[in-house]
This record gives C-alpha cells, sequence and structure tokens, in this order.
C-alpha cells in the first residue's frame, strides 16, 4: 500500500503544482487513500521531495532526479510488483499489469526517464507506452525483462 501511495503522490505532484502537504493530503484522500497530514509529512521525507519556486511567488513539491539512488530503487520496486506481461506493436509497447497498478507502473516508467520512452498512457492494467522507433521498442523491452527478472 505504502510503495501504491508513494507512487500515486510522485503522480500527483508531476500533475499538479502542490504547495502544501494539507493540499497533498486532500488530493490523496480524493483519490482514495486515506491518510493524514502526519502520513503525508512521513512519505515527504522518505520520497526526499523538496520544494521549487513557481510563478506568482508560490512553491510547488518536486522529485530530486538522482538516477543512481533510492528513487530508481522504488521505481524499480513498483515495476517488478506491478509488471504482468509486455508486447509491442511497432513503436507501441503495451505493458499488461496487476488490476490497479498501470497507473503506478506507468508513472515509474516515466520517472525513470528512459530515452526510449516518449511517454506512457495507463488504464487500470494496461499501459501504452510510445516508443521513438521499433529497435528501441526492442531495447527498452530487454531494460524491462532485465528489472523485472531480478524479482
Amino acid at each position: 500500500m505504502k510503495i501504491e501511495r508513494h507512487s500515486k503522490i510522485v503522480e500527483l505532484i508531476s500533475k499538479y503544482e502542490i504547495e502544501t502537504q494539507e493540499e497533498l493530503a486532500a488530493l490523496l484522500n480524493k483519490e482514495g487513500y486515506n491518510v493524514t497530514q502526519a502520513t503525508v509529512s512521513r512519505d515527504i521525507r522518505e520520497l526526499k521531495l523538496t520544494k521549487m519556486p513557481v510563478e506568482g511567488g508560490k512553491q510547488k513539491y518536486v522529485v530530486i532526479q538522482n538516477k543512481e539512488g533510492w528513487m530508481s530503487d522504488k521505481y524499480i520496486r513498483v515495476l517488478r510488483d506491478g509488471y504482468v506481461s509486455m508486447d509491442m506493436a511497432q513503436n507501441i509497447l503495451v505493458i499488461k499489469t496487476v488490476s490497479g497498478m498501470a497507473m503506478a507502473v506507468a508513472a515509474a516508467l516515466d520517472a525513470m526517464q528512459w530515452n526510449e520512452v516518449v511517454g506512457c498512457i495507463a488504464g487500470d492494467d494496461t499501459i501504452m507506452c510510445a516508443v521513438r522507433s521499433a529497435d528501441d521498442t526492442l531495447i527498452l523491452m530487454e531494460k524491462i525483462k532485465k528489472v523485472v527478472a531480478t524479482k
């Protein structure tokens, strides 16, 4: 549950300009996560989120990008936990996930910032991942296989 909540937090802060813990808690509760401000505070600390300035003198939470560090471990765990199978259609990679995990896995794939990935669209248990080319799709499939093979 915690991994799913952390993935949802990363997804929400990438989608919205969230300035306070209370705003984040309200959005999480709206998404079906029963959280308090204290829980959100711990999550922010564990995810190592920071604030950056945005227009209008406000600030928003962001993920510190560290490809080799702790966050990539989180994303790898989300990918491993949610992954079921994948198949390619030219430069589109279709990834099947455990029911309800497609959004979290797609957010993890986006956060991994692999060069081959243009972007992901997720439903409940299926992700359509736009890839730069058919050759890149094969490369991406190998990367994913290596990540999920070490379950």
